[in-house]
């Protein structure tokens, strides 16, 4: 069970951006699958519990044999009447026994209406937005070796069976019945660097350097106050808080001492995960403080 979106261009250094809309089904209920969009991706129609969505830039595993890289970002599956939930991820040479997954709550249904997912990658960093928010950025490190994502990568969309961990740990697992799945595109932006899979070196300086300079790459204070609120609110994992996987924090982790406390051993949020006592526990701290969005654009979060 797959569906396959596959465009011919292979780039080095990209900004990505498509927007994309879940088709609702006559119910969603018990379902589980898994899509996949590079660089950008919607969730499948009724997302089946177990399912996922992604959009994922990759490199090809036919090329890159055990050592390709990848950047994803993952609707996982939906159960009838529950907020939607999505993660975040990141490979490098074939490194998927170290997963750098985040998984967040969204502030709209994803089903309801188009949204624009967005990657942008360069030899520099790596920010994951939805919308104009931007809810992750991974700086690259000297340590991560390999790990940091460097080969030709294209982009692709599937939808597939995660029954085995993608709806509550994999109590919930995919239910045919709803089939067909189905993931709506449009919009597709792609802008960097075009090359050859198996162009290994490619000369992409003068790339880099646009890119970099473009709006959507330069973190702001005002964009970095937006991702920080965002993950406050929605962000209920992170690999860098998972002292039980990771003993060592990965070398690209930035830990933040105060949303530390705010999460476990386990990577996973206190008090059983409940963004809304975590919130309530914020606004008594904060209560003469004034409220603010997490996007100035976005009044209605």
């Amino acid at each position: 069970m797959a569906l396959l979106l596959f465009f011919c261009c292979w780039f080095i250094a990209v900004a990505a951006a498509v927007t994309f809309n879940v088709t609702p089904s006559p119910s969603t209920k018990d379902t589980a699958l898994s899509s996949a969009t590079a660089i950008s991706s919607a969730p499948p129609t009724a997302t089946p519990s177990a399912s996922s969505s992604t959009f994922t830039p990759t490199s090809n595993g036919d090329v890159f044999e055990k050592s390709h890289d990848e950047l994803d970002i993952e609707f996982l599956g939906n159960i009838e009447g529950k907020p939607w939930r999505f993660q975040t991820n990141m490979y490098g040479n074939g490194s998927t026994n170290r997963g750098r997954e985040e998984r967040y709550g969204l502030w709209f249904d994803p089903s309801k209406e188009f949204h624009r997912y967005s990657i942008l990658w360069t030899a520099n960093n790596i920010i994951f937005y939805v919308d104009e928010v931007p809810i992750r950025e991974v700086v690259r490190n000297d340590k991560m070796g390999g790990d940091y994502p460097s080969k030709p990568m294209s982009l692709y969309a599937t939808i597939w069976d995660a029954s085995s961990w993608a709806t509550n740990g994999g109590k919930n697992k995919v239910n045919y019945e709803y089939a067909p799945f189905t993931s709506e595109f449009k919009d597709l932006v792609l802008e960097g660097c075009p090359t050859g899979p198996i162009q290994k070196f490619p000369t992409c300086t003068g790339t880099d350097a646009w890119l970099e300079s473009r709006d959507y790459a330069v973190m702001t204070p005002r964009s970095r106050s937006a991702m920080r609120r965002f993950r406050q609110r929605y962000m209920y994992y992170s690999y860098c808080y998972d002292t039980v996987r990771y003993p060592v924090t990965p070398p690209e982790c930035e830990i933040d001492p105060i949303e530390k406390q705010r999460f476990r051993d386990s990577g996973r949020l206190r008090f059983g995960g409940s963004h809304r006592k975590q919130m309530r526990n914020a606004h008594r701290k904060r209560r003469s403080r004034p409220t603010s969005n997490v996007s100035a654009e976005q009044n209605d979060m």
